[in-house]
């Protein structure tokens, strides 16, 4: 893989995606740019960090769901021994947790594989310019309610649940009665009911079938 020359201005991309059809659709959205040049391509997370050593590539553009490091830890790691690089994830889930996990794993965008071909050259060089891109689908109100709060210098959620809410809301799309969970939990019946309405009412669903769709998307539970 040749260095682009100095002064040519390509930004020099790191694609990692464990599916082989995949990379080489995107790498052909972004061959095809006269600003961009895909310079490495790795097929699961541990790949991508050796690739991104070895290359010193601007931008990695970074599956979520990969084998033996997913896309999350990679950028993790990446964003640690490589505080420059810009980081893009790419996912089929439109998926608040996944949203704010990116964004604490140090990723700049989140694009939907549904629309790459529409939105990730822009979102590439959003984040050569440092600005945080969403594809549209991915704009909630939870998301819009972050970054207001963020642009209103307010305090920022770790992430879209709490962990104890996760449990529950696990549980919940198991199956699992509120009276089976506070056993499972030792937790009051009261507690959990208290934990389902405020996830309902977080993640904007209505009933346990969309709290149950919810938790398959999040990777929760085995569809």
């Amino acid at each position: 893989m040749s260095h682009s020359p100095a002064g040519s201005g390509k930004t020099r991309i790191l694609l990692a995606d464990d599916h082989a059809l995949v990379r080489r659709g995107v790498r052909l959205i972004l061959d095809g740019e006269p600003d961009l040049q895909v310079v490495a391509e790795a097929g699961d997370g541990a790949e991508a960090v050796e690739m991104a050593r070895a290359e010193r590539p601007d931008l990695a553009v970074l599956d979520i769901a990969m084998p033996r490091l997913t896309g999350l830890q990679a950028a993790r790691e990446l964003s640690r021994i490589m505080p420059d690089l810009r980081i893009l994830m790419l996912t089929m889930y439109d998926n608040e947790q996944y949203f704010f996990e990116a964004l604490k794993a140090g990723a700049s965008g989140f694009v939907l594989k549904s629309v790459a071909d529409r939105d990730l050259v822009e979102a590439c060089r959003a984040a050569m310019r440092d600005e945080p891109f969403l594809c549209p689908g991915a704009v909630t109100a939870l998301i819009r309610n972050y970054l207001d709060r963020v642009r209103d210098g307010g305090d920022v959620p770790e992430r879209a649940i709490t962990e104890r809410e996760e449990e529950i809301l696990k549980l919940v799309a198991e199956g699992h009665s509120s009276k089976e969970i506070a056993g499972m939990l030792v937790i009051s019946v009261k507690t959990v009911e208290r934990h389902r309405a405020n996830l309902l009412q977080k993640l904007g669903l209505r009933d346990r079938l969309e709290l149950t769709r919810y938790a398959i998307r999040a990777g929760l539970i085995e569809p």
